[in-house]
């Protein structure tokens, strides 16, 4: 008896969460503000699918390309002068996809004062080949309890996400019947 997924490919062992979880940090300048001198969301939004990327492509092995963010949530604002920590795992895994966890934290850069966590987010990537067509991913075994508590809620996340795509695609099809062009 295993742990493996039912779709888990036996040709590919699989991973610990340990394997890939990375850590990106980054001070924040004046380049990086918005309009009320604040840290643009974009900004923080492009260090997050980096260090999600980062995590996908050490998991997979190789190249992995950004299929869908879930989820970003931005708690506390972020100034200039922070350093920012972007902290990715993998939390799932599938036949060729991947849930990369993300917490964002914050800290002044001249004070000892513990980071703070300002955003989260949960991003989609599929590892694909040199053609870019999509490739098998070793499943991701979780080592902790803490783990295994994000593998089950990104489950259930993707059953959420699997639902909602076929509800709209339903609801279009049956639009398009009724002679609705959109």
């Amino acid at each position: 008896m295993t742990d493996q997924a039912p779709d888990a490919d036996p040709d590919i062992p699989g991973k610990p969460t340990s394997a890939s979880r990375t850590t990106l940090s980054h001070i924040m300048t004046h380049n990086d503000t918005n309009l009320l001198g604040t840290v643009h969301g974009g900004v923080i939004m492009k260090l997050v699918d980096d260090a999600a990327g980062a995590v996908a492509g050490r998991h997979s092995g190789g190249p992995a390309v950004t299929a869908s963010m879930d989820e970003m949530v931005f708690l506390e604002p972020v100034r200039v002068g922070d350093l920012v920590h972007v902290k990715s795992q993998v939390n799932w895994t599938g036949r060729t996809s991947m849930e990369i966890g993300v917490r964002v934290l914050a800290e002044r850069w001249n004070e000892s004062a513990p980071a703070t966590q300002v955003g989260s987010a949960y991003l989609v990537f599929a590892a694909v080949d040199a053609d870019g067509k999509p490739r098998r991913v070793p499943q991701v075994v979780p080592e902790t309890d803490r783990d295994r508590r994000r593998n089950q809620e990104a489950q259930i996340r993707r059953t959420h996400r699997l639902a909602r795509r076929r509800a709209i695609r339903e609801l279009r099809e049956k639009r398009a019947a009724e002679g609705f062009e959109d």
